[in-house]
Parts: C-alpha cells; structure tokens; sequence
C-alpha cells in the first residue's frame, strides 16, 4: 500500500504515537456507523490513558484481540474504544469490528499526565445507550480523582436504562474499591479486581465480558474459563 504526508490509507501515522487531532481523524476514518447484523454483540471498552497508566494500556494494546476471539462463536463483536488523557481529552470512537483496526488504533494513542474523567465515559455510555441500546461496557482503571457520589448517581442512571457495568480495578486502593464497586453494583454489573500488571488475569476477564457481550448469561455459564466464573460469583454479589 502507498503511503502519502507519512501516512498509510485509512489515515493513520506511519509510526509513532499521534496528536489528538490526529486520533480524532482515525476514529472517524477507522471506525463505522453501520447497523450491526443481528445477533452481533457489542460492547464499550472504556480505559484510562492517564501518565501512569501507560504499562496498563500497553497491556491492553496486546490483549484486545481477545475480546473478538471470546465473542467469534457467538456471533462476533463490535468494540467501542473509550479513552481519557491530558486535561480535558475524552474521546470514543465508532464501532470496531476486527482487532487489527483496534490494534492500529489504540497503538496511536500514548498516555499524557492528567486526572481521571470516569464521569465523562459515563457520560459517552449514556449517549451510546440512547442512540443504539447498548446492553455492556467495560471500564480498566486504578485511580478516582471526582467524586464518587457525582459518578454513582450517573451508574444508577446508567442502570435504569440498562447498562450493565463491569469495572476491572488494577491493584487494591481500597477508597476507589469501594467506589467502583458501588458503581458496578447500581447498574447490575461487577467488579473485579486484577494485579498490577498481570496479563493473564486481564486477557481472562476481558475474554469474560467479551463473552457476555456477545452470549450474556448463559455464555458465561458454558464457559470453563476461569474469568468467566470469576464474573458470574461478582455479577451474584
């Protein structure tokens, strides 16, 4: 494929991380707007992108083809990244459909110093519900710097209308557990806990709500794998 101003077709940097003009670009570029067919999962997979997250996002980066492979025999999945940086930087984009545009995509964008911005996600999931019925979005993160009420009032919002939210906390603040729990627990969702920087407990929960994404329940129930029943004992909690 030609490349053209350092750039390949879809519109993507040739290497390196990009700027946020330049990631806004490929999220409409890369992504679609098109009904999903019937049966097609789809689920948020929201993360934090803040300075000392770039381990976790790195991780991420080389776990998210799981997500498509737990869902392939269940009718497949769309993907919505979901991401907070910087300042003020909070961005979403379209629905993904295979995990080498993912990929491509999340490896464009490097973590800046910034506080977190749980509520603005929450707020992008509210507006996915409304547009097109969104039923699950996952949220990896280890901090909260807002306050928690604020943000279980807009989870118990989410909830009414259907969202269940299933929070990852990457290591064991105990004031931010409390919180995200509370949080999953309004919308009928669950909260699971993994290790600093363990890959293999990550890529098992991320292939559990990718399954229930895609199967719900009854997906997580056939399954052997052990974040499935990690996420089936939270989802009874």
């Amino acid at each position: 494929m030609s490349r053209k101003d350092g750039k390949d077709g879809k519109g993507l940097p040739a290497t390196g991380t990009s700027s946020a003009d330049d990631v806004a670009a490929f999220l409409k570029a890369a992504t679609h707007t098109v009904p999903r067919p019937v049966g097609r999962g789809r689920l948020a997979f929201a993360l934090d992108a803040t300075f000392s997250r770039q381990p976790t996002w790195d991780l991420a980066c080389g776990l998210q083809a799981e997500l498509f492979a737990a869902a392939a025999d269940l009718g497949g999945l769309d993907v919505k990244l979901i991401y907070y940086r910087g300042a003020s930087e909070c961005k979403a984009s379209g629905w993904v459909e295979d995990p080498l545009t993912l990929g491509r995509l999340m490896g464009t964008i490097a973590c800046q110093g910034g506080q977190t911005q749980i509520g603005r996600v929450l707020g992008h999931l509210e507006g996915e519900v409304e547009r097109s019925g969104l039923k699950a979005a996952v949220f990896v993160g280890d901090a909260l710097e807002e306050d928690a009420d604020a943000l279980c009032h807009k989870a118990g919002r989410l909830g009414v209308m259907g969202l269940k939210l299933f929070i990852f906390q990457e290591g064991y603040d105990q004031r931010v557990e409390a919180a995200f729990r509370e949080m999953a627990r309004l919308t009928g969702g669950a909260w699971c806990r993994f290790e600093p920087g363990a890959g293999d407990q990550l890529r098992s929960l991320l292939r559990a709500v990718a399954a229930y994404a895609a199967g719900g329940r009854p997906a997580l129930q056939a399954s052997r794998e052990q974040g499935a029943r990690l996420l089936l004992s939270a989802l009874k909690s």
